[in-house]
C-alpha cells in the first residue's frame, strides 16, 4: 500500500493531535507492507527523516498556517496523482477536497461544533466548515474513541465507514518505577520540581478546565501545607484564565507554572506525583491520561466524555466543573493509601490493553477499507 500521510499541522512541540500523528507515523513506518509517503512542512523534512527513517519525505508544503491551508485543497490533489498514491490520510480534521484518490479523515472530537467558545473564532469557522466538508467526501473516517464516533453520528451523520482507533502509549517510556526513584527525582530537581505533588500535564487551554482544578486545589492546600500544583504544559489560547485563577487562589507560591515541558521528563513526573490530576470538561481522547496510567499514578479524571472511556474504573472519575467535587476527590486520594496503591496497581494493567501497534492495525483497517469504497 502506497500511503502519503499528512503531517504539516504537527509544530515542533507537539501536543493532542499532533502527539498522534508522530505516534502513528513512527509505527506505520515500521510495517514492511507500507510505501509511506510523509508530506510535511518545507522547513521540517529533516525532523520527520529522524522519525520515520523509512518514509519518502516530501518538504513542499508552505510554512505558515494559511498558506499551508490553501495549500492543501489547491496543490495537493495533483501530488496524490503524481506520486501515484493508493490511500490519503489527513489526521488532523481535513483532507483535500478535490483529492481523486481514497482519502481517510481523523476526527479527534466535535468541539468546534459543540463547543466553539473554547476556540478562537477564526479557527472555528473554518474547521466547522472544513470537518464537514471532509466527513462528507473522505471514503473512510477514522474516530479516536467509541465517544468521537458517537459524537460524530450525532453531529454531522455521516455515510462513510467509521474505523475507531483508540492511540496508544509508549510503554517503554511511560512505564512504573518506585516512588522516589533516584533518576525520576534528579530529573525533576533540575526542572525546579520537588514532590509531593499534584500534576497536571496539557495544552492550557479553556477545555482543559484548569482555573477549576486550581480552585480545587486551593480547597485542599491548607489541609496539605507541603503540597504544591504543578501545570505541566504550554498557554494555549485562553490561557489568562489560567493566570486570573493563580493570582486570586491565595496559593500563588505553591503553583508551579512550567510552560513547555520536555518530553523525557513527563513519565518522571507522573511516577512521582501524589495524584495526576486531568479535570478536562471534554476530550476526543485525553492522551495525558493514558500515560498517567501507564506510569502507575493515581489518576482523578471527569466523566461524560473520552477519558471515562480510556480510564474506565482505574481512576477516579468525578463531573466536569465541579471543583468542590474535585477537591474532594483528591483529598480521598491523598487522605488513603489503601485507596491510593489500588489506583496505582489497576492503571498500568488498564494502560496494557492499549498499544500504538494495534492502533496502526486499525488504521490500516481504515485505508483498506477506503479503498474498498472507491471501487
Amino acid at each position: 500500500m502506497r500511503l502519503l500521510l499528512d503531517v504539516s499541522a504537527v509544530p515542533t512541540q507537539p501536543v493532542g493531535a499532533g502527539v498522534y500523528t508522530v505516534c502513528l507515523a513512527t509505527e506505520l513506518d515500521t510495517r514492511d507492507t507500507i510505501e509511506m509517503h510523509l508530506l510535511t512542512r518545507s522547513d521540517d523534512g529533516q525532523r520527520w527523516s529522524r522519525i520515520a527513517p523509512n518514509a519518502i519525505i516530501h518538504a513542499v508544503v508552505p510554512n505558515s498556517r494559511p498558506a499551508r491551508l490553501a495549500w492543501e485543497q489547491v496543490k495537493a490533489p495533483a501530488l496524490a496523482i503524481r506520486l501515484d498514491i493508493d490511500v490519503w490520510h489527513g489526521p488532523h480534521y481535513t483532507m483535500p477536497l478535490r483529492c481523486s484518490v481514497p482519502a481517510v479523515v481523523t476526527v479527534h472530537d466535535l468541539t468546534f461544533f459543540e463547543h466553539a467558545e473554547w476556540h478562537e473564532r477564526s479557527k472555528t469557522a473554518f474547521f466547522k466548515g472544513m470537518i464537514r466538508a471532509s466527513v462528507k467526501r473522505a471514503k473512510a473516517i477514522v474516530a479516536v474513541s467509541g465517544h468521537t464516533r458517537d459524537r460524530l453520528d450525532a453531529v454531522l451523520h455521516p455515510s462513510a465507514p467509521i474505523v475507531i482507533a483508540p492511540h496508544g502509549v509508549d510503554h517503554e517510556r511511560f512505564r512504573v518505577a518506585p516512588r522516589g526513584d533516584t533518576a525520576d527525582i534528579e530529573r525533576l530537581a533540575h526542572l525546579g520540581i520537588r514532590p509531593p505533588y499534584i500534576a497536571f500535564a496539557g495544552l492550557l487551554e479553556p477545555r482543559k478546565d484548569v482555573p477549576n482544578l486550581i480552585d480545587a486545589f486551593a480547597r485542599v492546600a491548607r489541609r496539605h501545607p507541603e503540597l504544591r500544583l504543578v501545570l505541566a504544559g504550554r498557554d494555549g489560547w485562553g490561557a489568562d484564565a489560567v493566570r486570573d485563577a493563580i493570582s486570586s487562589s491565595g496559593f500563588t507560591t505553591r503553583i508551579m507554572r512550567t510552560g513547555w515541558f520536555p518530553d523525557e521528563a513527563l513519565a518522571a513526573l507522573f511516577r512521582q506525583a501524589e495524584l495526576v490530576a486531568y479535570p478536562s470538561l471534554e476530550e476526543g481522547f485525553g492522551l495525558p491520561a493514558l500515560e498517567a496510567l501507564a506510569c502507575g499514578a493515581a489518576l482523578i479524571t471527569t466523566t461524560g466524555s473520552a477519558m471515562e472511556e480510556v480510564a474506565h474504573d482505574s481512576a477516579v472519575l468525578v463531573p466536569p466543573s465541579r471543583p468542590d467535587v474535585l477537591a474532594e476527590a483528591i483529598n480521598t486520594v491523598l487522605d488513603n493509601p489503601v485507596n491510593s496503591l489500588r489506583l496505582r496497581t489497576d492503571g498500568p494493567k488498564r494502560a496494557a490493553t492499549f498499544s500504538w501497534e494495534r492502533s496502526g492495525d486499525l488504521h490500516l483497517k481504515a485505508y483498506q477499507t477506503a479503498i474498498v469504497e472507491t471501487r
